[in-house]
């Protein structure tokens, strides 16, 4: 038998419709082609990296012929960076992949039986929704085809964002559309202050460089949190950047410099500085407050986080114990207290439930518990034979799911109603399918919380048969 060949070129492929996760479907020697940046009506030359004996993935080269649905993208940035995959495709056609994605994925790979189907809410906007960005500084920027056929050098101090799957070089972001004003001018300012007044930028690879990482929020007033992150603790350089800062952007209401000269770029670890201005900002979801300060985890859009959280609510309904599993920072939790008499929250990160305690506090809430560990050590039986079996349980797990032992002990807890909130609709389908031998799936309805991406939530209703 001849080997397969695992890498090549295939040319006029015609791409047939949409798979999932930013990928669409050609056909190719009775084999499946996933293709990674095309879209259904594209025929396209692409490159084949992975060969297997039934399928086989690809990313395409050249679009010989568009699409009648691809548009032309906004960002000129859009080649290169990995932020917004789907700007070649109007918002309103992505919606309804989306859409397909979760109903596909729900019955191919789970093969359950869903009740009823709600249509997907899309966001009110499909620009400048993000309420955090994190931006890189390098010494090192990262170069496209045209950039290496010029022959331009890679050196040169840059602001922006890793490109996909390179480690070290950084995309030189001008204007990014994922957050609203003053997020563009803060970064332009201070690349040209790092200019003018010879701030070095990091060299990834060698751990060296002043200039490391910004991160600005927003909140829905447009009140701005901007942490710099830099390695040493040069007072001068910080105070001069900071006041320039300060005095530039007076929307910047929160203004604070960690200093990180660890091997990696978290700063959960370390120390921030409030420099100037308010401690934190704060946000909003409908009646409840939120106090968001440099190390705060919650909901990046925080517009389409109401929306999520009322079709969470309108599955929840009134009900006496809830357990809000992989809780975060309590807002979902805190969003329903109101509809039970008790919640209780269990989450793995320590900070996260210490934030959560805030905001119950902050906003008078008094029926929460909140409790910090791993959700498969935490919920044994002894924790809801203590804190009571639970009327309706809310998972909102990472993208990996559920653990199964979790999902056998919500079997074994069975209680009448869970309501499940995934970011990803695969693992979603696969734990789905291990409740269904007790539960009935009567509600799918999902929610667009990132526009121009393929990230798509959805929320299911289960009732106990």
């Amino acid at each position: 038998m001849s080997r397969r060949k695992r890498k090549f070129q295939l040319e006029n492929i015609t791409i047939e419709k949409y798979a999932a996760e930013g990928k669409s479907i050609a056909y190719w020697e009775e084999k499946v082609l996933f293709v990674q940046g095309a879209i259904p009506g594209d025929v396209v030359n692409c490159f084949v990296f992975k060969n297997k004996k039934d399928w086989a993935e690809a990313r395409i080269n050249e679009v010989v012929t568009p699409s009648p649905l691809r548009q032309d993208a906004f960002c000129k940035h859009f080649e290169l960076c990995g932020g917004c995959k789907w700007q070649m495709l109007a918002y309103d056609q992505q919606v309804i992949y989306k859409d397909q994605q979760v109903h596909d994925q729900l019955e191919r790979l789970g093969n359950i039986e869903i009740e009823e189907y709600l249509p997907i809410i899309p966001c009110a906007t499909d620009r400048l929704y993000r309420n955090k960005m994190e931006f890189t500084f390098s010494n090192k920027r990262y170069l496209g085809k045209e950039d290496m056929e010029a022959r331009l050098p890679f050196e040169k101090n840059v602001l922006g964002f890793h490109a996909p799957k390179v480690f070290d070089k950084i995309i030189d972001i001008e204007t990014c559309y994922l957050q609203a004003e003053p997020t563009n001018a803060i970064k332009n300012f201070i690349r040209q202050y790092a200019v003018d007044n010879n701030l070095s930028h990091q060299d990834i690879r060698m751990h060296e460089g002043f200039l490391r990482n910004l991160i600005i929020r927003l909140n829905k007033k447009g009140d701005a949190l901007v942490n710099i992150v830099v390695r040493d603790n040069d007072q001068e350089k910080i105070s001069g950047l900071c006041n320039a800062l300060q005095k530039e952007f007076p929307a910047i209401t929160s203004l604070h410099y960690t200093v990180n000269g660890k091997m990696n770029d978290s700063i959960y670890d370390v120390e921030v500085t409030h420099h100037s201005g308010e401690k934190f900002i704060t946000e909003t979801l409908g009646d409840l407050s939120f106090k968001i300060s440099p190390k705060s985890f919650f909901q990046t859009n925080s517009k389409q986080a109401e929306v999520l959280y009322n079709v969470v609510k309108d599955f929840v309904g009134q009900t006496n114990i809830l357990y809000d599993l992989y809780c975060g920072t309590g807002s979902i939790g805190l969003y329903l207290a109101q509809n039970c008499k008790k919640l209780i929250g269990v989450e793995t990160v320590e900070d996260a439930i210490a934030d959560a305690k805030i905001n119950a506090d902050n906003n008078k809430i008094e029926n929460t518990h909140f409790f910090a560990g791993d959700v498969i050590k935490v919920c044994t039986t002894s924790f809801f034979e203590k804190h009571g079996k639970p009327d309706c349980i809310v998972v909102d797990p990472p993208r990996a799911g559920m653990h199964n032992k979790l999902v056998q002990k919500l079997i074994e807890i069975a209680a009448p109603r869970i309501v499940y909130v995934s970011c990803n609709p695969a693992t979603q389908a696969r734990d789905l399918a291990e409740l269904a031998t007790i539960y009935a799936i009567k509600k799918s309805q999902a929610v667009d919380m990132f526009p121009q991406t393929h990230h798509i939530e959805n929320v299911v209703l289960l009732e106990l048969k």
